[in-house]
């Protein structure tokens, strides 16, 4: 699921409370705290929560007590270019290298 489309599962109108804590994916709509997808007036669903859960004052195993629904997709990483040459430390060994055979063969 993406970020985007946790977001759809905000809680409200009937529809799932649904958070992320470090990629992981909870369903936190049985949940009595989080009754509207409102927690304590402090956090909304369909959002990720990672960052807030380092300041709630309980510890991270009350979210992971809930049950999880998915993982967020992370994006694909852009395809890599393929090296089109020499690079360039091996350029300037070969200059330094012609350089000095130029500077033994002048002496």
């Amino acid at each position: 699921m993406t970020i985007e489309e946790l977001g759809k599962f905000d809680g409200q109108d009937g529809r799932a409370a649904y958070v992320a804590v470090s990629g992981t994916i909870y369903d936190v709509s049985a949940s009595p705290l989080w009754q509207g997808g409102n927690h304590v007036d402090a956090h909304k669903a369909g959002q990720d929560l990672t960052e807030e859960l380092k300041q709630a004052p309980h510890v991270r195993s009350v979210i992971e007590r809930f049950p999880v629904v998915g993982k967020i997709a992370t994006p694909a990483a852009p395809p890599q270019k393929e090296s089109g040459g020499i690079p360039m430390l091996s350029i300037i060994i070969i200059v330094f290298v012609l350089i000095l055979m130029i500077a033994t063969f002048m002496i």
